[in-house]
């Protein structure tokens, strides 16, 4: 008998031996066998009904529904990696793989969308089921550290491969891969791990440096939450947060030559804490910081620091007073996380969990004593599964794959700081990178998207024109929709260039053009 080594060896033999065009129905994908893989379910969809956006033409639709009619395929790949392919009618000729947020968990897909654009599309749990924002599911389980880290991806996208390929009779065409924040993360890994996987890759706000957003999410509770057992008032107040996006915007919301809310780049801003005064007698008032809320406050914009250093950048200026911003993933209170989980902020959620059952393999673990002299040594082996910041990409290079990297400026989740340290790193080693990899930032953008600053972009179809035409992306055009119209739109540069306005209608991308940019940090 003969014995496949691995599924692209067998799924070669299959097509030696039925051709291109032996194709199946919806139905019979249930009765496919492919090793390792259990399919449960096969069945014709003709799309999720619900409201349709009513957007201007060229707008990007964000609907996570499966609109046009498909075929939904569901099963398992080897004990626990959960997936679900989505194959429309009307094919493209392309696949792509969607990325998962947070701890996943579930097979939320955040390239779903691309079906109604004719593409065959695919998500996975990666191994484990659950709230993206618990990770009790790593406690004493190292497969699914590793299938969560890595593997559950790249194991789907093969199955995936697969299905397609059975069900339509040919190989996709081109092959893509759309992810935000631990899709951005599962982005990146993609591009370094596996390089041929994916013909472009889209890595929005990419949680890449996974043991560094951990220290910094555990950093910054331990200030602004010092006592664990009392999670109802935070060191940054309210009144804190408003002082400071008030006083920042003053200096310099019109420095770019608009004043529209947000900072073009906020490198480019020179205020200072120390420019705000500290408080009569130390005590809390609206118009002043106490010291411990200035300490708080630089820890978030200084980032965790130890003895030898720095161990990740902190956050920009922009989005401290919105609920959807600071609020909600910082300094709380988060209405709906305090509900759910009885949890001020979404950083507070991933550091306890992370560092409980990620970090350290401790259900007790007490953020709050925790000493970061020792985190060097604490989290050296996230490195090995989780972290992909490793900035030598020839893998891709020789893959002939194209990476589109991109992040708010204004992103309370993860810092923006990040990803342009990791673009230039990786620049540093490749001069040419550009002829592959290119990096956007997004003036008042939130994360992932949201905030006061245009934030739909057209992400898949610059990529589709590099990877298929080879017309490499330059400038894009970003807009903000607000009811249902475009209140706005701005030229997104190529890094590190960045929007200058030459008069004309603020509100129009013509009135910018893209110029080098004289800042950094």
């Amino acid at each position: 008998m003969i014995r496949w080594t691995n599924l692209k060896t067998w799924l070669l033999a299959t097509l030696c031996v039925f051709g291109p065009a032996h194709a199946l129905d919806c139905d019979s994908l249930a009765d496919l066998q492919l090793p390792d893989i259990r399919i449960e379910q096969a069945s014709p969809s003709k799309g999720e009904e619900g409201p349709k956006e009513n957007l201007p033409e060229g707008v990007v639709s964000r609907s996570p529904r499966a609109t046009v009619p498909h075929c939904k395929v569901e099963g398992v790949v080897g004990s626990e990696i959960r997936f679900e392919v989505l194959l429309p009618d009307d094919w493209n000729g392309k696949f792509l793989m969607g990325g998962g947020g947070g701890f996943a968990g579930s097979l939320g897909n955040q390239g779903r969308f691309s079906v109604n654009r004719g593409y065959a599309t695919a998500s996975t749990d990666t191994g484990h089921q659950g709230s993206g924002i618990r990770a009790r599911w790593a406690y004493g389980r190292p497969e699914r550290r590793i299938n969560y880290g890595y593997l559950g991806v790249h194991r789907t996208t093969e199955t995936a491969k697969a299905i397609v390929r059975a069900y339509y009779g040919r190989d996709a065409e081109y092959s893509y891969f759309y992810g935000c924040s631990n899709g951005g993360r599962q982005a990146m890994m993609s591009a370094q791990r596996f390089p041929a996987d994916f013909d472009g890759i889209v890595a929005g706000a990419p949680a890449h440096d996974f043991s560094g957003v951990m220290a910094a999410f555990a950093y910054n509770m331990q200030r602004i939450f010092p006592d664990p057992r009392n999670l109802a008032e935070p060191v940054i107040t309210a009144q804190n947060r408003q002082l400071l996006e008030s006083e920042i915007l003053r200096r310099c919301d019109d420095l770019d030559g608009v004043k529209d809310g947000f900072l073009d780049d906020p490198r480019a801003c020179g205020f200072k804490l120390t420019d705000l005064p500290v408080c009569p007698d130390n005590e809390p008032a609206d118009q002043c910081l106490t010291i411990r809320q200035r300490e708080a406050i630089a820890a978030v914009y200084n980032g965790p620091r130890n003895s030898s250093g720095s161990i990740y950048p902190g956050f920009p200026f922009g989005g401290e007073s919105s609920a959807a911003a600071w609020q909600g993933w910082i300094t709380g209170p988060s209405p709906q996380l305090i509900e759910a989980f009885g949890e001020p902020s979404s950083q507070f959620g991933f550091a306890t969990q992370g560092f409980k059952y990620i970090v350290f393999q401790d259900p007790e673990f007490d953020y709050s004593t925790y000493d970061f002299d020792d985190y060097d040594r604490d989290a050296a082996h996230l490195e090995r599964f989780l972290d992909a910041t490793n900035a030598d990409l020839s893998g891709l290079k020789e893959a002939g794959g194209k990476l589109l990297l991109w992040h708010g400026w204004s992103d309370a989740a993860l810092t923006a700081f990040g990803s342009i340290d990791y673009f230039e790193e990786a620049e540093k080693r490749d001069p040419s990178l550009r002829d592959y990899f290119r990096f956007y930032l997004m003036p008042g953008v939130f994360h992932c998207a949201g905030g006061p600053g245009p934030d739909r972009v057209d992400w898949l179809g610059a990529l589709e024109g590099w990877v298929e035409r080879g017309e490499a992306p330059s400038d894009l055009v970003a807009t903000k929709v607000d009811n249902g119209r475009v209140a706005k739109t701005r030229p997104l540069c190529v890094y590190p260039e960045r929007a200058e306005y030459g008069g004309g209608d603020p509100n129009q991308a013509s009135s910018y053009s893209c110029s080098p940019s004289s800042t950094s940090r």
